[in-house]
């Protein structure tokens, strides 16, 4: 079942996201590159190097940015991401578990939780975080193509 899901991993990218750290303009477009050299906020920073996947700058920004602010919980949840994506997931937990510390339950943190379980290929704590992320946002199209991602990786295994 595990190499099936890696194989659905590529969309999986495509599908499933961290919502708290996206780095979008009203527009729905990244910020032009001149907005990004510019900025000196290691939390923007860490959204934008993220959205490019460049997770690893994206870790290095995101550490930062709770360093300097260690209640910023936003950041803890992009750390985390970027540690999942690194393939960290003992980082990735330690970082959910501070940022579950700072802003409870949240969606976003029970939705990434379930990607990261995703990720490692365990299925059932993945269904466990998203049917809960979808028990606070039953509409939310992200954490219902996460959950179809599950059962479609669970049908070929």
């Amino acid at each position: 079942m595990r190499k099936h899901l890696f194989k659905a991993l590529p969309l999986a990218i495509l599908l499933a996201g961290c919502q708290s750290i996206t780095g979008s303009t009203s527009e729905g477009m990244m910020p032009s590159s001149e907005a990004f050299v510019s900025s000196n906020d290691p939390a923007y920073l860490g959204r934008e190097h993220f959205a490019r996947g460049d997770y690893a700058l994206a870790e290095q920004h995101f550490r930062k940015a709770v360093e300097q602010q260690p209640s910023d919980g936003p950041s803890w949840v992009g750390l985390a991401a970027s540690y999942d994506r690194l393939g960290r997931f003992d980082l990735a937990d330690r970082a959910y578990d501070k940022a579950t510390q700072l802003s409870g339950q949240s969606f976003e943190i029970l939705n990434n939780r379930g990607f990261s379980y995703l990720l490692r290929g365990d299925s059932r704590q993945a269904a466990v975080m998203f049917s809960r992320a979808k028990g606070q946002r039953p509409n939310d199209p992200v954490v219902s193509n996460n959950l179809r991602l599950l059962r479609t990786g669970q049908d070929r295994g």
